[in-house]
């Protein structure tokens, strides 16, 4: 006969991990996210997303909906680790908390990571979060542990750069842009990476130059990952897909270069979204527009696998 326990331990188990929106106290308005959280967790990280108005789930208006975030938090939930995943101030949810794009500097996503590992270990009972920083949200997380903080165990770095923002970008532009636009986008690209505004830019240039974005990028710009890495002597996990069109093996192997302790994976034929994706240009960019995908294989469980065998320094 069934009982009554035997019945609540059923639904338990077919509930899978609970989801909590929780919001963060924070000025000028406060900062949400979603807790995953598995049954008896032994272990919590908390998800930095990447550049632009990229939201919790890992999606954009820019074109991005391939829900990455939101995999990798229920990949991890099953392998028993939670995760809080985040919009970053002023996108999405926590838009109100957003200053004036002319206003934001790299330091406020930094100091807004290490509350929310506080505010993670808090409330799943842990000593301290992992930071999985993706994307741009590696250097977030790389920044956020510049000089110390008892509350990050360690860092998770997934598709990030391995050298200055501008290098990467400048890549970037190079592999997209018509050729008559180069010369322009390089000459204000290099203004900045030196560290001034530029007053007239292109028009076709504006989404990425804008002047009220400049100060965010001339921060964003002066950081190098590589360099905060080598003094960062915590444990590090380097997470990098060899058909990513955005960031390069190179530089995974940059990163490692800088903290031999580190561990590196590469994931053969996965892309800057932690998807299966061939290296031709419009199939891979497919893939971004695809919730349905799941992650790549081996991916959470990688990540997962790492967080469980690290022993933890606190």
């Amino acid at each position: 006969m069934l009982t009554l326990t035997h019945a609540l331990l059923a639904a338990s188990l077919l509930a899978g991990p609970v989801s909590t929106d929780i919001a963060l106290p924070a000025q000028p308005a406060p900062l949400h996210g979603t807790l995953l959280t598995p049954e008896a967790p032994t272990a919590v990280a908390v998800i930095l997303p990447g550049s632009g108005p990229t939201d919790r789930d890992g999606n954009s208006p820019m074109g991005v909906a391939a829900s990455t975030y939101r995999l990798l938090a229920e990949g991890l939930a099953e392998q028993g680790v939670a995760t809080v995943r985040i919009d970053k101030r002023g996108i999405a949810t926590s838009a109100a908390a957003g200053p004036a794009e002319a206003d934001l500097r790299f330091d406020a996503y930094a100091a807004d990571a290490r509350a929310w590992a506080t505010e993670a270990a808090a409330r799943t009972g842990q000593p301290c979060a992992w930071l999985i920083g993706h994307s741009e949200g590696a250097l977030v997380a790389l920044k956020a542990v510049e000089g110390g903080d008892d509350k990050v165990c360690g860092l998770i770095l997934l598709s990030g750069a391995g050298r200055p923002a501008g290098a990467s970008i400048r890549e970037q532009l190079d592999a997209g842009l018509p050729e008559p636009m180069k010369p322009q986008a390089f000459a204000v690209l290099s203004e900045l990476e030196a560290g001034r505004t530029v007053a007239d830019t292109p028009p076709a240039l504006a989404a990425l130059f804008r002047p009220s974005v400049q100060p965010y990028l001339i921060s964003w710009f002066a950081l190098d990952p590589a360099a905060l890495l080598a003094a960062y002597d915590g444990p590090v996990f380097i997470g990098q897909g060899t058909t990513d069109l955005q960031i390069g093996v190179t530089d995974a192997q940059a990163l490692a270069a800088a903290d031999p302790k580190a561990t590196l994976k590469l994931w053969d034929g996965v892309n800057h979204l932690l998807k299966t994706a061939p290296a031709d240009r419009a199939a891979n960019l497919a893939t971004y527009a695809d919730p349905a995908l799941p992650l790549a294989p081996g991916v959470a469980q990688d990540v997962a696998a790492f967080i469980r065998e690290t022993d933890s320094p606190h």
